[in-house]
């Protein structure tokens, strides 16, 4: 028989929790701890659909997760131990996606929050598949290439038990790439016994990558753009954009909203410093200039200004592609751009989040915005699993489709309940979550 609802006041799901949690401070000079934002999103969404008790309670949390410790001979013959984790935090829609992240600052309710913004993100985007992360606490800049090989491999050869192309599959996030990709892919192999590329996405072309993976998350949120422009009736042409991260994802939103969209990008922004330039920056020669500098810092032509003054300039678009938390209630009001195009995770807090709708700001959400990447990953699995692979065309027409189809049905939702764009994208995930878990009789 179906399950009915209970009858008695069901606890509050404030209740004393298993994870620990780093203290929530808005309003203050300190950052929000990173899991608990993602929770008071999912927070909201249950109240405003009135979700049910048993299935918010299941969904604050991650199904699983693994800490390890990964001993590493570094160049000088010394051993090294490092930490990482891998979260997998919601499965009944198919098996676990997401990224690998190596950085210094890496914690572990900062992969909770990424893998349950990535069971959001595959769910918006109407994925088959899961929400995971992973994380290992190191500063990739100061390794050596030999080190992190080494590295990669010690990850998985731990991690590896619980990866699988039908169980996780992880990707490349902050500080990885397609060659760590590839390292890992091997380590998985062996330990296989066979060949199983298809472990990894984001994997170089020669084994097993797909054409389209490497600007699939800039082409994404560019799309967006283009249709958020459309319905605020904005002509894109000529239009000025701000980039907050120069990454991979920013330095290719740089180039994609000039060649798609004829926009003009003004001002940009790394972890070492900020330009700006009104007359609009060349894509090819800032991206030479910081190949031979490390920085974005110095290009000719350009005036510096701070990481806070360029997410304040007066641009069309504001791109944050950087970190978690970079708007909050102290500058959001002083956001100028008529449309925020969120290609990081989790760059907005949700106070300042409703600031922004109050005040007029289209804000396209990382949910939908930055899913190119993981929609992509996701046509490389089906590449792998079928031995048949795309031209990239195809690549770029089926993420045309899957995107536009997400934005639509994010923006009717927002439309029909009367609330922002990121309160609709979550309550689009959480229905069709629920739907699975409901189905497969969990709740």
């Amino acid at each position: 028989m179906p399950k009915t609802r209970r009858q008695e006041k069901p606890a509050p799901v404030t209740a004393e929790e298993p994870f620990p949690l780093g203290a929530c401070s808005v309003g203050t000079e300190e950052p929000e701890n990173p899991f608990t934002t993602a929770r008071r999103q999912l927070d909201e969404a249950a109240a405003l659909i009135g979700l049910d008790h048993d299935v918010h309670e299941l969904l604050r949390w991650p199904l699983r997760e693994l800490h390890v410790a990964l001993p590493v001979r570094m160049d000088d013959g010394s051993t090294r131990t490092f930490h990482g984790f891998r979260v997998q935090y919601n499965d009944a829609r198919g098996p676990n996606k997401g990224g690998i992240r190596f950085h210094p600052e890496e914690t572990i309710d900062t992969v909770r929050a990424l893998a349950a913004w990535m069971t959001w993100k595959t769910a918006v985007l109407d994925i088959p598949l899961g929400g995971a992360k992973g994380g290992v606490v190191c500063n990739p800049k100061e390794m050596s290439p030999g080190e992190l090989e080494r590295l990669s491999r010690s990850y998985i050869r731990q991690v590896g038990r619980v990866l699988g192309i039908e169980k996780d599959v992880p990707a490349p996030d902050v500080y990885t790439t397609p060659q760590i990709m590839a390292w890992m892919a091997d380590e998985y192999s062996f330990m296989q016994g066979h060949n199983d590329f298809g472990i990894t996405t984001g994997k170089p072309l020669a084994i097993g990558g797909s054409l389209g993976r490497g600007d699939a998350t800039a082409r994404g949120g560019v799309i967006c753009i283009r249709e958020a422009a459309r319905e605020l009736g904005i002509d894109t042409k000529g239009a000025t954009v701000a980039i907050n991260g120069y990454g991979n994802a920013g330095s290719y939103a740089h180039k994609l909203c000039v060649e798609l969209l004829g926009m003009k990008v003004v001002g940009v922004s790394d972890s070492k410093g900020a330009i700006f330039c009104p007359a609009g920056l060349d894509h090819a020669a800032l991206m030479e200039h910081k190949r031979r500098t490390g920085s974005v810092g110095g290009f000719p032509g350009t005036e510096p200004i701070s990481n806070g003054d360029l997410l304040e300039l007066d641009v069309t678009t504001l791109i944050p592609a950087a970190l978690e938390g970079e708007i909050t209630c102290r500058n959001a009001m002083k956001v100028r751009a008529r449309i925020v195009a969120e290609l990081a995770n989790g760059p907005t807090t949700p106070d300042a989040d409703r600031l922004m709708h109050e005040l007029g700001v289209y804000v396209i959400p990382d949910l939908l915005c930055n899913a190119g990447g993981v929609t992509v990953s996701y046509f490389e699995m089906v590449q792998n699993t079928s031995g048949w692979y795309w031209e990239e065309m195809e690549v770029q027409l089926q993420l045309e489709r899957k995107m536009t189809s997400a934005f639509r049905t994010v923006h009717d939702t927002a439309r029909t309940l009367g609330v922002g764009n990121r309160l609709a994208a979550m309550v689009v995930a959480i229905r069709r979550i629920e739907e699975a878990m409901r189905l497969r009789g969990w709740v």
